[in-house]
This record gives structure tokens, sequence and C-alpha cells, in this order.
């Protein structure tokens, strides 16, 4: 009888661990919002906590390059990242057929960690929202905070168009200062908030020059002509909310990792909301060597910083 049950929990033991380290890439379709939505799932250890990765956007994919900024997250998470409606893979499978609205993708995001906690049957996961993401991110850190370890909040949008209003005077003061005619011609056409793509562009286009990106201007113009009209007013959308005045608090904890030369989702304005938000737990990260796209400019230090900060504080 003992060695029947000692064999038996040797068994046990080495198939727990067999399943514990089974590692998983795999890219599926989910019934999301009344659409096929392409998700990727991707992990060293499938028995890790989960964590969900909302894109900038909107209307980007992250998939094509998503190990690039998390492939050392895979060996501490299963990472999900998610081509949302009218994004990617999402958009070659089905178009939207409502309206594009900050409140539907806010649904979307829902359904998806509803759907991923049930998959994987976990309590809760860690959320990171970039850009655009931050949107939806700090939405559901407001309405669901019992479904989140933590929310990651890089780049975070806090009212986007106070932010591009400060950029468009630091963008004229630069063109000043350079004697750039095109740069104040060009400029001179932008209204915030944007009532056009092309003073969206132009915008853009001048950041990106302050900032030496070596993305040709052709380049980016082609990208915005492509744009489809509901992801501009979209974007409009998203940029007139205020989140000092919609979410002054969050009840759980709460992480912001910015780019210190960011000022597209002005910096400043980002640290002073961090200042204001009360939470139990939150904590700010600056990225030294980052603008905007801190994910991609600093990935290792992003990484890192999550799996030695983080994920420490918060999971248990």
């Amino acid at each position: 009888m003992r060695f029947f049950r000692f064999t038996l929990l040797l068994i046990l033991f080495f198939t727990n661990s067999v399943f514990a380290k089974t590692s998983v890439d795999t890219s599926i379709a989910v019934n999301i919002g009344g659409i096929k939505q392409w998700i990727n799932i991707s992990a060293k250890d499938a028995s890790k906590p989960l964590l969900l990765f909302l894109n900038g956007g909107p209307g980007e994919s992250a998939m094509d390059n998503k190990d690039y900024f998390t492939k050392k997250l895979q060996e501490q998470f299963v990472v999900v990242i998610w081509d949302q409606r009218e994004s990617g893979k999402t958009r070659q499978l089905n178009a939207s057929p409502q309206p594009l609205t900050v409140d539907k993708y806010q649904q979307d995001t829902h359904e998806l960690i509803t759907y991923l906690l049930h998959r994987f049957k976990r309590p809760k996961l860690y959320l990171v929202g970039f850009s655009w993401g931050t949107v939806l991110g700090i939405k559901m850190a407001r309405q669901y905070p019992s479904l989140l370890y933590a929310y990651i909040a890089v780049s975070q949008l806090v009212h986007q168009v106070k932010s591009e209003q400060l950029l468009l005077q630091r963008l004229k003061q630069l063109a000043v200062t350079a004697k750039n005619q095109t740069a104040l011609k060009e400029l001179s056409l932008v209204k915030v908030p944007f009532e056009t793509k092309d003073q969206l562009f132009y915008q853009r286009k001048w950041l990106l020059a302050s900032n030496n990106n070596p993305m040709p201007a052709s380049q980016l113009k082609r990208e915005f002509d492509e744009l489809p009209i509901s992801l501009f007013r979209l974007s409009n959308e998203a940029q007139r909310i205020d989140f000092t005045k919609e979410i002054p608090a969050l009840q759980c904890p709460v992480y912001f990792f910015v780019g210190r030369n960011d000022y597209q989702t002005n910096h400043e304005l980002t640290y002073s909301y961090y200042q204001q938000l009360k939470a139990k737990h939150k904590h700010f990260y600056w990225f030294e060597k980052s603008a905007h796209v801190v994910p991609f400019t600093e990935p290792d230090l992003f990484q890192q910083t999550i799996i030695s900060k983080v994920f420490p504080e918060t999971y248990k």
C-alpha cells in the first residue's frame, strides 16, 4: 500500500511538472464584441501569470514585432498580444459592424480579459497599456480593479488635447529658432483638436523631425492617407478625455512608465497626474533614453522593470 501511494505521488508530481512547464506560442481568433478578434499567446511556461498588452494606435498592430519587446516577459508571464478591431489580422478577418467608439473598445477589452481569465482559470492578470492602449487600460483599472494584479501605464494619455496644444507650441518655437519656414507654414495650419488628418500629419511630421526620427515624410504621409476616417475620429474622441477629472483615484496598484523626452503624451502632464492620483500603491519610472515609444526604444529596461519591480510587489 505504501509503495502504491508513493508511486501515485510520483506520477502526480511528474505529471504536474510537465504541464507546469508547457510552453505556448499560438495565434487564434476569438469571438469578442460580436466579431472575430486575433490574439497571440506566448509563454515559456503556461502556468505563469497572465499579462495582456494593449497596443498603441488606434489601428496599429504589434503582432509582427512582439518578441522585440516581450521576449523576456514570455519567460515570466503568459503574454497576450491583441489586434483590436480595425487593426492587423482582426481587420483582415472582419470589419467592425458597429461605429468605432471608446466605449466599444472598452467593452471589447473587458470581454477579452474575462475570456483569458476563464480560459486559463486565473483570478487576475497584469494589464499593460501603451499610448492609445492606456485609454482602455486606465478605464479597466478604474472599473475592474479586482481583475488586475496591477495596471502598467506606458506613455499614459492624461488630457491629450492639452498635450497636443503644448506640443504645437514647442514645435513652433523650434521652427522659429531653426528659421525653418516650411515647418512654420505647415504648423500654422494645425488646429487642436485636429480637424483633419493632414493637421495630425503635420504635427507628427515635425515631432518626429525634432526627435531625429529617420522615417521619411513621404512614408509617414502615406500612412496618414491610409488611416480610415473612423479611426481618426476615434483618436479625437480619446484625446478629449481629461483623466485628471474622470479618474482621480484607482483601487489597484498602478505603475507609470514614462519617457523623459516624451512630448507626444507630455511627460510633465503625466507626472503631474501621477502626483495627484490617489492610489494605495503607485510608482513612477522614468525612461531616460526614451521619448514616446518606451517599449521599443528601451525594450530590455521596459521588460526588466516589470519583472524585477512590478511583479514582486504585486503577485500574491
